[in-house]
């Protein structure tokens, strides 16, 4: 069986490498990051199936990280198992024997079954060695999180951490939002970081929102299911934005804001029809127009005045950030406390995950598919232990998820068929295993071309 994925040194030598490393560039960093995290999750993934079948007495013949199409990079033999790795880093695998798997030794098969081998242990044994991998997967991943949490707390931004609310897309107007609205509870609890807002839209099925507007009137509003589905079929995936004040807390002579008629105390809200946030700022809504001007809109007292600027990324003089709009709240946990916090993080890393998944099968979603490149991008650029650790219990959990779907060849597939086994009191023909096993395999190849490709296509094209 094989595993796949789909998106210590002492304290003097970390720092020392991590130093080193700070110092590549940023392709170089994220490719060492992605091998080592891959490296750990595929090593433990594997010994999940390695630690139970040893445990029943079955023969392990190999042990591998990575794929030895051909020849191995390395390979050693330890008592009745070759332990090594190979050179195509697509995955990892264990051969177990006298099971059907992608090493197709079909003339093992045809044997007499030997008491050491996969086929002559009871049904129930065969599927804790089969289980053994994602669960290994879905607890480091849980285990981590907590890690995490302990270790370096958490950043959250309250309601009251962010005092002049939230812009919205007109994706949600029409269910009554408005810009400035502050969000007090989701279902009835408030969130603890009002900026889960959008992922909760989009992944989560919420009913109601309950907004307090500009003007202090405080409403109830319902959003449709439908939502989710219309922010990935638009593209619009932050339908509400924090809103940051920019101030004009001064005005050169003769600068291009005086010339557009700008005043000191002027709140800049929207440019170019988008709503300003820490992720669409002014100067980047600027750099990227087209035309030579620019299109403000500005609050002056209680008055909304629309101003047409010939301001530019050089000249925008007099333009201030109100850092008071949005601040950040760090808490920290105690053991017991990061343990619980850690779960449900793992929790709703896993629902988040299994509910997006459903997209892949949309024409757009297809087409979103990544391989490598899009899991390299997770990680920083820079080397930072608390981002890779966190890049980390995600791709332990989508390997656990993806590993456990019924495909031949994975897991999930040998599951499939010892559950029909279990029920039914009858094994699969060996013969049917092994065109299972061989469409399967084909299935999984044809998947990880086409989401490489997707990485390939992004990268020359956009």
């Amino acid at each position: 069986m094989f595993s796949v994925l789909l998106f210590f040194l002492n304290r003097t030598k970390t720092v020392f490498l991590a130093s080193e490393i700070h110092s590549m560039s940023p392709f170089f960093v994220k490719a060492i990051q992605l091998f080592l995290s891959l490296s750990i999750l595929i090593v433990l993934h594997e010994l999940g199936h390695f630690i139970p079948a040893k445990l029943f007495k079955t023969r392990v013949e190999k042990f591998y990280l990575f794929f030895d199409v051909k020849f191995s990079l390395f390979k050693k033999k330890i008592g009745e198992t070759v332990y090594g790795i190979g050179w195509l880093p697509l995955g990892g695998y264990v051969k177990i024997a006298g099971m059907i798997d992608e090493s197709m030794d079909t003339e093992q098969m045809k044997q007499p079954p030997q008491p050491w081998e996969f086929r002559s242990k009871p049904a129930w044994q065969r599927l804790i060695i089969m289980l053994g991998g994602v669960t290994v997967n879905l607890v480091l991943g849980f285990l981590i999180y907590m890690m995490i949490v302990f270790v370096w707390g958490k950043n959250v931004v309250t309601q009251n951490d962010l005092p002049a609310g939230f812009a919205v897309s007109e994706i949600i107007e029409p269910y009554g939002f408005q810009d400035g609205d502050q969000i007090l509870e989701v279902d009835g609890a408030p969130l603890e970081n009002v900026l889960d807002i959008n992922r909760f839209l989009f992944l989560r099925d919420i009913q109601q929102i309950r907004v307090r507007h500009q003007d202090g009137l405080t409403e109830t509003l319902s959003v449709p299911s439908s939502l989710g589905n219309q922010m990935f079929e638009q593209g619009v995936m932050t339908p509400f934005s924090p809103l940051i004040k920019y101030i004009v807390d001064s005005v050169g002579v003769g600068s291009p804001a005086e010339k557009a008629g700008l005043l000191v105390g002027d709140q800049i809200v929207r440019a170019n029809g988008l709503p300003l946030s820490p992720n669409t700022q002014l100067k980047d809504i600027v750099q990227a127009s087209e035309e030579n001007q620019v299109s403000l809109e500005v609050f002056r007292g209680n008055e909304s005045v629309t101003i047409i600027s010939d301001l530019n990324a050089q000249k925008m003089i007099g333009i201030g950030f109100d850092p008071t709009t949005l601040k950040v709240q760090h808490l920290k946990y105690s053991f017991l406390e990061s343990i619980s916090k850690g779960f449900e993080m793992g929790y709703w890393t896993l629902h988040d995950y299994v509910a997006q998944f459903s997209y892949v099968f949309t024409k757009k979603g297809a087409t979103q598919m990544g391989g490598f490149g899009a899991i390299g991008n997770l990680f920083p650029a820079t080397w930072n232990w608390q981002a890779f650790w966190a890049n980390t219990a995600l791709i332990s959990i989508i390997l656990a998820f993806m590993n456990v779907l019924p495909i031949p060849a994975l897991d999930g597939g040998h599951v499939m068929f010892l559950m029909y086994e279990i029920i039914t009191g009858r094994k699969p023909n060996d013969k049917f295993m092994e065109y299972a096993q061989m469409l399967g395999f084909f299935l999984l190849i044809a998947l990880v071309l086409f989401a490489n490709g997707n990485d390939i296509y992004r990268a020359i094209f956009g």
